[in-house]
């Protein structure tokens, strides 16, 4: 499995592509914002877009999902239930017909595999993690040496200590795709991470 990330928008959410370099078969993971740029670089690759899939609802990983549903109809688009449909602060997201919700334990095919999603509220309500073999795109929930924000509506820090918990118990080697800045792993966030080593020590 092939993994290109795409930093988008004025604040630099990152944008994934998840492929396969035979099929072409993908999924596009945090289409935050450059619609048309993001759309430009699948097409360019010959991505055939199977799924777009939301870690989160805010606006800054959700503002392409109109450009990619209308270059990638068929496209199945997956959020979080907790993250649709809300007007709070910085959550722009707005459910329609035909948007699918996961949730813990679901698992979708892709390229003879699976992504498994992680309910892992904390930043906001509805935040989910997906785990693809030995890699977890972590939304805004865990970052290198940080965490996701608490403080806008739907953010819980009790909720937050136990998802991080939660993965700090994945296999050190786990490489995280964050939804902001450079990758890491499992292994140096529980050397290096004040938030996630408080929160495997009993609590934030």
């Amino acid at each position: 499995m092939t993994i290109k990330c795409i930093p988008a928008g004025y604040i630099g959410a990152n944008c994934y592509f998840l492929y396969d370099e035979t099929t072409l078969e993908a999924a596009v993971i945090d289409p935050g914002d450059d619609g048309d740029r993001l759309v430009a670089a699948a097409k360019s690759l010959g991505l055939k877009v199977r799924y777009l899939l939301l870690t989160h609802g805010h606006f800054d990983h959700v503002g392409a999902v109109g450009a990619f549903r209308s270059a990638y109809p068929d496209a199945a688009v997956y959020i979080h239930e907790g993250d649709a449909n809300t007007k709070a602060s910085q959550m722009h997201f707005q459910a329609f017909d035909g948007l699918n919700y996961y949730d813990e334990g679901d698992k979708l095919p892709l390229c003879g595999g699976e992504i498994a999603v992680y309910a892992t509220p904390g930043h906001s309500k509805g935040s989910v993690c997906l785990h693809v073999e030995n890699d977890l795109f972590s939304g805004d929930t865990l970052f290198a040496n940080s965490m996701g924000r608490t403080d806008f509506p739907g953010g819980d820090i009790r909720a937050m200590s136990a998802s991080l918990v939660r993965l700090a118990g994945l296999p050190e080697e786990t490489k995280v795709w964050p939804g902001h800045e450079s990758s890491t792993t499992i292994a140096r966030e529980k050397r290096m991470n004040m938030f996630l080593r408080q929160a495997m020590q009993g609590g934030l």
